[in-house]
């Protein structure tokens, strides 16, 4: 079984109270369903980033688009990783996901 990055681009936050409960439930539910293979259910960001370029200059803002968040997931392949996310809450706010596989080094 491999680690899969799940990165969370875009989409809004709930206005409400009652918005934020619905949300913070459809996640519970959706870690619940996906059980162990939630390896870390990850965290959302703030819109406040920096990047370092090759040459080590570092400037205001994400290197390419924002990110918004992420969730690290363990299945059996790519395919699996990608069913998976697409029950993911994020998409109902307007985001959209891309899935990395990662691989151990040494």
């Amino acid at each position: 079984m491999a680690k899969y990055l799940l990165l969370y681009v875009g989409g809004g936050m709930p206005e409400t109270e009652e918005e934020t409960a619905q949300v913070m439930r459809a996640w519970e539910d959706w870690y619940g369903k996906l059980g162990a293979a939630v390896v870390d259910p990850g965290y959302p960001f703030t819109p406040a980033a920096k990047s370092v370029s090759s040459t080590g200059a570092v400037s205001d803002g994400p290197a390419g688009t924002m990110a918004t968040g992420y969730t690290i997931l363990e299945a059996g392949s790519l395919d699996e990783a990608a069913n998976m996310a697409q029950s993911c809450p994020v998409l109902q706010g307007g985001a959209d996901v891309s899935i990395f596989e990662t691989f151990e080094v040494g």
